[in-house]
């Protein structure tokens, strides 16, 4: 596969969790980060709180399911600009499954994208739900996991 432009880019993560003892015990350290961009503000991270997180923080599961939906639904949205439909409102409740082993490793198996499309009346439904395929196919992200990214779209005018 031949490739044009790359498109680099950066990140700082920044463990805030040492509350005084470093990593000394699996129960001695919290899983907060905090996630950074030059120019952005800062997103306050954790692990799940099944690893023992904190649950009011990002985890890196919810951002990887959050980067999903978003790519999908900015390629979504310029196909429809490009196809002519206007969107009128666009919302995705997704959802992923994570399998984890009793040794501690995982992985995720699956995510599938709700997204609900309003479109304006007179709109061509059908063409905007075949758009969601393409969009899929043109998500950055979504090409480049290694699990099922799935679809189930609904449009409505």
């Amino acid at each position: 596969m031949s490739f044009g432009r790359e498109h680099k880019y950066a990140v700082t993560v920044t463990w805030t969790g040492n509350t005084g003892t470093g990593t000394a015990g699996y129960r001695s350290y919290e899983r907060t980060h905090e996630i950074s961009a030059e120019g952005k503000p800062d997103i306050p991270a954790s692990s799940d709180p099944v690893f023992r997180g904190d649950h009011a923080r990002w985890n890196p599961e919810e951002l990887l399911l959050a980067a999903l939906s978003s790519c999908h639904q900015l390629a979504y949205l310029h196909l429809c600009a490009v196809a002519g439909i206007v969107v009128m409102e666009y919302v995705d409740h997704a959802e992923g499954v994570m399998a984890t082993t009793p040794y501690g490793a995982g992985q995720f198996v699956r995510v599938v994208l709700r997204p609900k499309v309003t479109v304006a009346a007179g709109s061509d439904i059908t063409k905007a739900l075949e758009l969601h395929d393409d969009a899929h196919a043109k998500c950055f992200i979504a090409r480049s996991v290694n699990f099922l990214v799935d679809h189930e779209a609904d449009v409505t005018s």
